[in-house]
C-alpha cells in the first residue's frame, strides 16, 4: 500500500482506524494522562467500552460509505487503541515512528503488522529524544504545522518538544515548517490544549476552523492570518474547544464527519457548502480526542 499525506482534506483512500475493544478498567487519578480522562473519573462519567464501540463502529461505517479501505489495530488485552493520531503519522510518502510517552508506547505494537508490511525507506523512526505525537502534527499542503510545549518536561500534556520543529525542518527543507507553542494544563481541561487538532483544523481548501486562545505566542498564531486570511477562520470558543469541534475529520474536501451536537459549527459548515455526515461521539471524547484523534491516514489523493 502506497503512503500519500500532503493534506488534511484530499479524498481519503485508506486510514487506520482505532478500536474501543479491552480497554481495560478506569484509570487511578493519579494514573490519568490528560485532564479530560481525569475529569470524568472525578465526575464519575468515565465511559463505557461498549458505548465507545459503538460510536467508533458507527464513525467506521461512514468511511465505508465513501469507500475508503479502512484498517484497524490488533487487539492488545487491557489497552486503550481508540486514538490512532499519535502513535504513527504520515507526511509525503513516509510513515513516522515516534517514542511517545511510556503508557501509550505499547500502541504501537497494535500496527506493527501493517508498518512490517512497508519497505525500509518508507518508514521514519523518530530518536528518543526528540518528542513528537502525531496529533500536533497538521499538514497543509506547503506548511507543516507544529504543535509544541515548552514545558516538556514538567507536565503530562506536553507530548512534543520544541525539537520536533527543527527536525521535521532537516526532512522537509522545502515545507515552511511552522512551530505554535500551545497553552497546557494537567488537571484543567478548560485551559489545557492536549494537541494541535484539538486548538485548530484545516478543512475544504482554505478554511481553518480555531481556538485562538490556545496559543501561547500570538505572533506565532499571526501566521495563520497570513496563511488562511481572517475571513476564512472560522473561530470557536472555549466550550466549543472543550467539546472537540476543531478535532472534525474530512473524508474529501467538501465532506466533514463531525458531532452531532455541534449545531453551531455544523450549521456553520453547511453555510459553507460542506456537506457534514454527523454522528453522536460524545462517550469517544470523555478521552479528550475526536475523529482526527482516531485515524492514522495513509493516503489521500
Amino acid at each position: 500500500m502506497s503512503l500519500n499525506i500532503h493534506n488534511e482534506t484530499g479524498e481519503l483512500v485508506s486510514v487506520i482506524l482505532g478500536i474501543g475493544q479491552d480497554m481495560g478498567g478506569i484509570p487511578k487519578i493519579e494514573e490519568c494522562i490528560d485532564p479530560k480522562t481525569r475529569l470524568n473519573i472525578l465526575n464519575n462519567t468515565y465511559p463505557l467500552e461498549i458505548d465507545c464501540i459503538r460510536e467508533i463502529e458507527k464513525f467506521h461505517d461512514i468511511l465505508i460509505k465513501y469507500n475508503v479501505k479502512v484498517l484497524r489495530p490488533d487487539n492488545i488485552a487491557n489497552l486503550n487503541q481508540i486514538f490512532t493520531r499519535d502513535i504513527s503519522f504520515v507526511v509525503g510518502d513516509k510513515i513516522f515512528i515516534p517514542d511517545i510517552i511510556e503508557s501509550r508506547n505499547r500502541e504501537k505494537d497494535g500496527i506493527k503488522y501493517f508498518l512490517d508490511t512497508l519497505e525500509r525507506e518508507e518508514k521514519i523512526v523518530i530518536p528518543q529524544n526528540i518528542k513528537i505525537e502525531g496529533g500536533d502534527i497538521i499538514i497543509h499542503n506547503e506548511h507543516i504545522f507544529i504543535g509544541y510545549s515548552d514545558a516538556y518536561s514538567e507536565l503530562k500534556v506536553s507530548r512534543t518538544s520544541s525539537k520536533a520543529i527543527d527536525f521535521i525542518r532537516e526532512i522537509f527543507p522545502k515545507k515552511n515548517v511552522i512551530g505554535l507553542n500551545l497553552i497546557k494544563d494537567d488537571k484543567d481541561p478548560n485551559k489545557s490544549i492536549l494537541h494541535l487538532d484539538c486548538a485548530m483544523q484545516p478543512i475544504g481548501g482554505k478554511n481553518l476552523i480555531i481556538y485562538e486562545n490556545g496559543f501561547s505566542k500570538k505572533e506565532e498564531v499571526h501566521q495563520l492570518y497570513d496563511i488562511f486570511g481572517e475571513k476564512n477562520l472560522i473561530k470557536i470558543d472555549q466550550y466549543e474547544m472543550f467539546e472537540g469541534c476543531s478535532n472534525l475529520f474530512s473524508i474529501n474536501p467538501d465532506t466533514i464527519v463531525s458531532d452531532l451536537t455541534f449545531e453551531r459549527l455544523n450549521n456553520k459548515l453547511e453555510s459553507l457548502n460542506f456537506l457534514v455526515e454527523k454522528i453522536h461521539y460524545r462517550e469517544i471524547s470523555k478521552f479528550g480526542g475526536l475523529f482526527r484523534c482516531s485515524t492514522l491516514p495513509l493516503k489521500r489523493i
